[in-house]
């Protein structure tokens, strides 16, 4: 009977640390090809912003995005021939549960090289405000002035 106790807690406690059934959900959702079509900013006026320390906003607007949740893996295509250089960009992912009830999550992006390594092991701490078989929105909290200033970046789901 002790047997069957420790056997019951075991199985239990390791059930409970593996990755809550909204996590699993929703990498299945995100699993695909993305369009980042539309990036807005909590203020109004001109900024010069530079995304994920690679380019600026009209670049990453219209750019391709692919997530692969198997391996946490991923790559976005900048398209604009005005932005050099243009290309396939790849990248690690994790998204985080963080408020079972409100459904938002902490989503974090490092930048890879083809062989998913860093070259400087940075990262990018974004929350997943929108998650839809159709759309996705992340939002990405700066610093401008001493200020909160928060950047909305809004995704369609494409077929590929």
């Amino acid at each position: 009977m002790k047997k069957i106790i420790v056997f019951v807690l075991l199985a239990s406690m390791v059930i409970s640390c593996g990755s809550p059934k909204t996590v699993i959900q929703s990498k299945k959702v995100i699993k695909g090809y993305w369009s980042l079509d539309q990036i807005t900013y909590s203020e109004s006026g001109t900024f010069d912003v530079t995304l994920l320390n690679d380019a600026s906003k009209d670049c990453f607007t219209g750019s391709k995005w692919r997530f692969i949740p198997n391996n946490n893996t991923g790559v976005y295509t900048i398209t604009d021939a005005h932005c050099i250089p243009t290309g396939d960009r790849n990248f690690n992912f994790t998204i985080q549960q963080t408020n079972a009830e409100t459904g938002l999550y902490d989503f974090l992006l490092k930048p890879t090289d083809a062989k998913q390594n860093s070259e400087d092991n940075t990262g990018f701490r974004l929350q997943m405000t929108q998650l839809t078989e159709t759309t996705m929105r992340w939002e990405q909290s700066v610093s401008l002035e001493g200020k909160p200033f928060i950047i909305y970046m809004n995704f369609n789901k494409i077929n590929e």
